[in-house]
């Protein structure tokens, strides 16, 4: 009964990891992009484009001049991007984790393996974004008076001609 038990756990652990994408597989090739901010992205998180798999997140790492996060992409070597294609960080959903989206530029040229990409949009702090529409920090509302008794003029109506 143990060696069913130990070679189901195996199973298991083969087809997760085949399926969450998270080493690589033989023949992609590895590019890397820079971001402002990753969110919650992750290692093992899903390369599209156009909604279609094409590789997965390697490796995040904070670069310590810039402060900026870089992301190594493995790429299904099939694929081919242009130099000029631009990666942005997408969320699943409200709740849910992130993934890169890339969108294919024009160029002639393709990005080589260990090339960058240089087009790059960050993640955006749905929550952050949110809470600014809720509670806005402007100023000004403070020097307006809260309560008139001056009752508000009339309008006007406007003249025809």
């Amino acid at each position: 009964m143990g060696v069913v038990v130990l070679a189901l756990a195996a199973g298991f652990l083969t087809y997760s990891l085949s399926v969450g994408g998270v080493h690589m597989k033989r023949g992609d090739y590895e590019i890397s992009a820079k971001f402002g901010e990753a969110g919650s992205l992750a290692p093992g998180a899903a390369v599209a484009v156009a909604g279609v798999k094409v590789g997965t997140v390697s490796e995040i790492t904070l670069e310590p001049k810039t402060y900026l996060a870089v992301a190594k992409l493995s790429i299904d070597p099939t694929v081919k991007l242009p130099a000029d294609s631009t990666a942005k960080i997408t969320s699943d959903g409200i709740l849910g984790g992130a993934h890169i989206s890339i969108a294919p530029g024009a160029s002639l040229e393709d990005l080589k393996p260990g090339g960058q990409i240089e087009n790059t949009q960050g993640a955006v702090d749905l929550f952050g974004l949110i809470g600014s529409v809720i509670r806005p920090q402007g100023g000004g509302d403070a020097a307006a008076p809260a309560a008139s008794s001056a009752p508000a003029p009339a309008t006007q109506p406007a003249e025809s001609y």
